[in-house]
């Protein structure tokens, strides 16, 4: 890829986080890992209370992009069919008879799950194979789905009535988990200020599937020193209780990260070196990336949860022992 085509995605990064900002205050943190979640080619989970803009924030995203964008309201009623789609009896001009597939909302190049834990385990397990394979297998046929496909999926973390835990397979497909806080003070001034005036403009496509498509390439080509991949490699295993001597491992972790953890962590990293309009991803890259990307693949035992640990003070303990160089 020629500097010119280089120089011109990278402005169109630029053009999205700013467009994005045009209607959401503050969480330039949550908006910069939607991002690199998008330019890494991988999914996103959002988890956050109530009130904080999070399905806000993914319409915003998908509003700066020239691409489909469906939206399914997860519920404890719903069932596969209703997010993958069935197969529906026709007659043709002969008075026979068949059956023809008819797509769901899933075949769509934005796809936002809305409180995915609110829907029982047989319905958000459908979501599996499109999640890792990018297509959907039905009565034997596959069909496959947009490229660009991204799923981004929102979860409450307080209100626990009615909820159904995501399987820790389908959670390990999620590239990036990402926590969203509440704004601050001034923040949150701005907020009320303009939701309570008049309405903002529609925010305008920035971006198109080609340019997706060809950012994701992008991504993929940074460069990372092969010392970063081994301290990465060296990291992951860390987390696992039987091949590590950290205290804080093995008293408190049952399940440590699979390799998929070490590969979306390098992802990240190039996702976020690009965009910071660099090309070769640095020990501060992985560093930054490193929460986001192991808080739902590192599994506390109840020894930690009954003495309120934290997986950010694991994560923390964790990276002051493996130097990434």
């Amino acid at each position: 890829m020629n500097k010119e085509s280089i120089a011109h995605l990278t402005h169109k990064i630029a053009q999205l986080k700013a467009a994005i900002q045009q209607v959401i205050v503050g969480q330039q943190g949550v908006i910069d890992e939607l991002i690199i979640g998008l330019i890494a080619g991988g999914h996103v989970l959002l988890e956050g209370v109530p009130g904080l803009a999070k399905t806000l924030m993914i319409k915003s995203l998908s509003q700066a992009m020239d691409l489909k964008f469906n939206r399914i309201q997860f519920t404890p009623d719903l069932m596969p069919s209703d997010i993958l789609g069935t197969e529906i009896l026709q007659e043709d001009d002969k008075g026979g008879r068949y059956f023809k597939f008819s797509k769901g909302p899933v075949f769509t190049n934005i796809l936002l799950a809305d409180e995915i834990n609110r829907t029982p385990p047989k319905t958000q397990s459908a979501l599996l194979e499109l999640m890792q394979e990018y297509q959907l297998t039905y009565a034997g046929q596959n069909y496959a789905l947009p490229i660009p496909f991204f799923l981004l999926a929102t979860q409450n973390p307080i209100e626990q009535s009615g909820t159904f835990p995501l399987p820790e397979a389908q959670v390990d497909r999620f590239l990036l988990h990402i926590t969203v806080n509440y704004p601050n003070e001034q923040e949150e001034i701005e907020i009320l200020n303009r939701t309570t005036s008049s309405p903002i403009d529609a925010i305008a496509p920035v971006l198109t599937g080609e340019d997706i498509i060809s950012l994701q390439k992008l991504c993929r080509e940074v460069h990372i020193e092969s010392s970063i991949v081994q301290s990465i490699g060296q990291l992951i295993r860390s987390t696992r209780p039987q091949m590590t001597q950290l205290s804080a491992i093995k008293d408190y972790v049952d399940w440590g990260a699979g390799p998929r953890a070490g590969q979306s962590l390098i992802l990240a990293a190039k996702g976020h070196a690009l965009l910071n309009n660099r090309y070769s991803v640095t020990p501060e890259d992985v560093k930054r990336m490193i929460l986001p990307t192991l808080r739902h693949r590192v599994i506390l035992n109840f020894k930690a949860l009954s003495e309120r640990k934290d997986i950010r003070d694991i994560l923390t303990t964790l990276m002051s022992n493996i130097q990434i160089k």
